[in-house]
């Protein structure tokens, strides 16, 4: 629940991050006993003994199947929380994820030896694993509640900053926190913002800390009395975490709320020194050379049929190239398969392309929906003028005017613009300004935590939007 105005039962109150974990660690279970399950049921059709005989040869599929398994699932967003506290989404979603691990057994099935691989197994497998990882989600002691309770916030604070974390924690983190509610000034307790009251002043914290067993403030300003900082200096001494407000909103949203952040600025940019041992753009680079490679390759042996679908079904230019802005504000140009018909903003400018836009062609939908049409950015990036995972390139008109409207809106060119971004995999597709301000929130979020596990992330959900044909 949202806010709790009873004091809680002393349970494990864990963090967010634990959250998650402690649902991929039920899953791993369920995994494991499924295809233990799969290997009882075909060891009996065929016949054999279910003895360790029989088990040691397959060893391998425990392995294999597991690593399927979160593959698919990191690449459908199974582990978002938001997700998982809504169990009939998380029954569906998990539906897709075992129709899809069954197309790539069968696709690896055909392309095999015809007895290298068991014929059912996987079909068992599948029952079984969907039947006991929908029993995990569904029972799972942390989502149920009896192994843990929802971490217990205070906030402190009754700025515009209350609203948003109060809005966020609703939307993103509900289940995994409970608000007790908001310290303020005398003159306003009693009052209450998005329906959390105004419970107390700074002499009431400490009196709250303890009668609600509260783990976490959160400050929404760094600009306290000084008895408020003794107040919250107190319940620090006592253990409690101190969170500003922008550190917990992206925590729960993995965004940054770059219009939010006030005099609290520095704490949201990629501000730091780099390690001189830093490993990671080197190999970020070798990536991008390897993986362009490849696709310049794929692309040779595409090129023919594709452009030849182009050709029939609108007259005009194979490529579409056009001025994007990259790392440090340098211009180049993109190159892409044409999707729209020829001259599309003649009579319009610079504009955002839009959902089910009437200027895209119809080889050119089927060309979004599949990502064909940025396969010509792989000389892009063996150029090195874009990386595989980044903020997507906008345009310099675009960017002129969003620089001057939206704060940090340049911090984007920090880093290389990429095919694909975590803009791109958790936000729908941008039509204007407001969406531009929340991708940026995403992208900003992605260059401060830059790694190759989050790269990873990146590209499993893209692969998982390419299987579900939901490109733009």
């Amino acid at each position: 629940m949202l806010f709790s105005p009873s004091p809680p039962r002393r349970r494990l109150q864990l963090r967010f991050s634990e959250r998650r974990l402690a649902l991929m660690i039920g899953d791993a279970l369920a995994v494991v006993l499924a295809v233990l399950i799969a290997l009882w049921v075909w060891s009996r059709v065929a016949d054999y003994a279910f003895t360790l005989d029989f088990l040691l040869p397959q060893a391998s599929w425990f392995f294999l199947l597991a690593t399927l398994w979160f593959v698919l699932a990191s690449a459908n967003g199974y582990y978002d929380l938001a997700l998982a506290t809504r169990r009939m989404a998380s029954i569906q979603r998990l539906l897709v994820i075992t129709l899809q691990l069954l197309v790539v057994y069968l696709i690896v099935f055909f392309l095999s030896d015809r007895n290298a691989l068991p014929r059912l197994f996987i079909l068992y497998y599948g029952v079984a694993s969907f039947l006991l990882l929908a029993l995990s989600r569904v029972l799972n002691p942390v989502l149920v509640g009896w192994a843990s309770a929802p971490r217990r916030l205070l906030i402190v604070g009754t700025d515009d900053n209350a609203r948003i974390i109060i809005q966020a924690v609703q939307r993103f983190a509900y289940g995994a926190y409970t608000i007790s509610g908001l310290i303020g000034t005398e003159a306003e307790v009693g009052g209450e913002i998005e329906g959390v009251p105004i419970i107390g002043t700074a002499r009431d914290l400490m009196n709250f800390v303890n009668r609600d067993n509260i783990r976490e403030l959160v400050m929404t300003t760094t600009q306290h009395s000084g008895e408020m900082f003794q107040a919250i200096m107190d319940a620090y001494e006592r253990g409690v975490t101190l969170t500003p407000m922008p550190l917990l909103y992206e925590r729960i949203t993995e965004r940054v709320p770059i219009e939010n952040v006030g005099d609290d600025w520095m704490i949201v940019l990629p501000i730091g020194e780099r390690p001189s041992y830093d490993i990671y753009p080197v190999l970020k680079r070798l990536i991008d050379l390897l993986v362009s490679i490849v696709g310049l390759f794929v692309l040779g042996l595409s090129l023919p049929l594709i452009a030849l679908l182009i050709r029939l079904d609108s007259p005009g230019t194979i490529f579409y190239r056009q001025t994007r802005v990259g790392r440090n504000g340098r211009h180049f140009k993109i190159v892409k398969f044409r999707s729209m018909v020829m001259d599309a903003e003649r009579h319009t400018g610079a504009v955002f392309a839009q959902q089910n836009d009437p200027r895209v062609t119809r080889f050119g939908r089927i060309m979004r929906k599949t990502r064909l049409d940025e396969l010509p950015q792989f000389w892009n990036i063996f150029k090195g003028e874009m990386s595989l995972i980044g903020p997507r390139p906008e345009r310099p008109e675009h960017v002129s005017r969003l620089q001057a409207k939206i704060p940090f809106y340049r911090t984007r060119l920090l880093v290389r613009p990429g095919v694909t971004g975590w803009a791109q995999v958790r936000y729908r597709y941008g039509a204007d300004d407001q969406d531009a301000l929340i991708k940026l929130q995403y992208d900003l979020y992605y260059i401060r935590h830059q790694s190759l596990l989050l790269d990873v992330n990146i590209l499993l959900r893209t692969i998982g939007q390419v299987l579900r044909l939901s490109g733009q």
